[in-house]
């Protein structure tokens, strides 16, 4: 069996970049897979999501050299989820590795010395379109597009489309959209109706069927430092996660 290899990608902040990276590597490992979580943004954001200790070495540092990707991955309170964590020296990479040679494949060389021991490798990518996030989409297999059901999504989505269908044509051949995942929403808003039947429209083999739901618990669970089906299984937040991975797990295996 190959580790799946799965990013989540948007430019625009703010969306549940970082919430669907947690959450969905919790309930792919209630599902008892072998899950790693890698965070790639220098905010750290899904490190104290899961309450690992960033001042331990983490993705800079393997990214670096300074230590090995197996050294960087931390347990967690999850039984079969684990953490690469990132802390602040990440703001600087974008800088760092642009005049590298084969500056792209940073990230991909660190990560597949990882080997086979994991089911699934989630990494949540910074909220830009730099050169830490291409790194991440030339050693990927699938990207997960998560979105807010507003406006201007469909704009960001456009280019977001673009960017990967470059990518996949210069840099990484195997790279495939997942699935788009709307986030935070509302049945009772006519918006965020409109947005979904909108994108549907266009793109509608890659709507993911579960719409994670605005809700309070999910909110609340990291600060709490724990992934919603350990803060709270009864939620519909924790439902629509459960979901979500017997759903990412059977497009995974329909690609292969």
């Amino acid at each position: 069996m190959s580790v799946k290899k799965i990013i989540f990608l948007n430019q625009k902040g703010g969306v549940g970049k970082t919430t669907t990276a947690v959450n969905l590597g919790s309930a792919l490992a209630q599902l008892g897979k072998k899950v790693l979580l890698v965070d790639l943004d220098s905010q750290g954001n899904l490190t104290s999501a899961v309450s690992a200790d960033n001042r331990l070495p983490g993705t800079y540092e393997v990214i670096v050299g300074k230590c090995s990707a197996k050294e960087a991955c931390q347990s967690t309170s999850v039984q079969n989820l684990y953490v690469m964590t990132a802390n602040i020296n990440m703001a600087g990479l974008n800088i760092e590795l642009v005049d590298q040679e084969m500056r792209e494949f940073f990230v991909k060389k660190t990560l597949d010395t990882l080997g086979s021991e994991w089911d699934y490798i989630l990494a949540d990518c910074p909220p830009s379109l730099g050169l830490v996030t291409i790194n991440a989409m030339c050693w990927a297999q699938y990207v997960i597009i998560p979105m807010q059901c507003e406006y201007f999504a469909m704009e960001g989505l456009n280019l977001l489309m673009r960017t990967v269908s470059n990518i996949k044509k210069s840099l990484n051949p195997s790279l495939k959209v997942l699935g788009i995942l709307f986030t935070m929403y509302s049945k009772r808003t006519k918006l965020a109706n409109d947005v979904v039947e909108d994108i549907s429209s266009y793109f509608s083999s890659l709507v993911f069927s579960t719409l994670i739901p605005r809700n309070v618990r999910i909110a609340e669970a990291p600060s709490h430092g724990l992934p919603i089906n350990v803060y709270d299984m009864s939620s519909s937040g924790a439902k629509a996660y459960q979901k979500l991975a017997q759903e990412v797990v059977g497009r995974v295996a329909k690609s292969e």
